[in-house]
């Protein structure tokens, strides 16, 4: 199989945001993805996943083509809505260090 990364594709994932950076990756979520949501979309995503695995369709392509299902399914995040580290951490002490 030829190179299956790619830049990261964000999406909320109930009290946090998740990153989508390979196909392996998408196929997980594809698996989770409720049986009664899947539809057109759904279908023809998984088969362009599928021939991005057999080398029949482009990497960047099957990529777009998730990031628009995630848009048109709502749990698309923005790369500004994902918390930055240091936004996390604040002013906490571990250890009371």
């Amino acid at each position: 199989m030829a190179e299956t990364r790619f830049d990261p594709v964000l999406l909320h994932r109930q009290h946090f945001i998740a990153e989508i950076t390979c196909l392996d990756e998408i196929f997980d979520f594809l698996d989770e993805w409720p049986e009664d949501k899947r539809g057109l979309a759904y279908d023809t995503l998984l088969k362009a996943c599928r021939d991005t695995a057999s080398g029949r369709f482009p990497l960047s392509a099957a990529r777009e083509n998730f990031r628009r299902f995630l848009k048109m399914s709502g749990v698309l995040a923005k790369v500004e809505a994902a918390p930055k580290f240091e936004q996390l951490m604040g002013d906490r002490n571990i250890g009371n260090a």
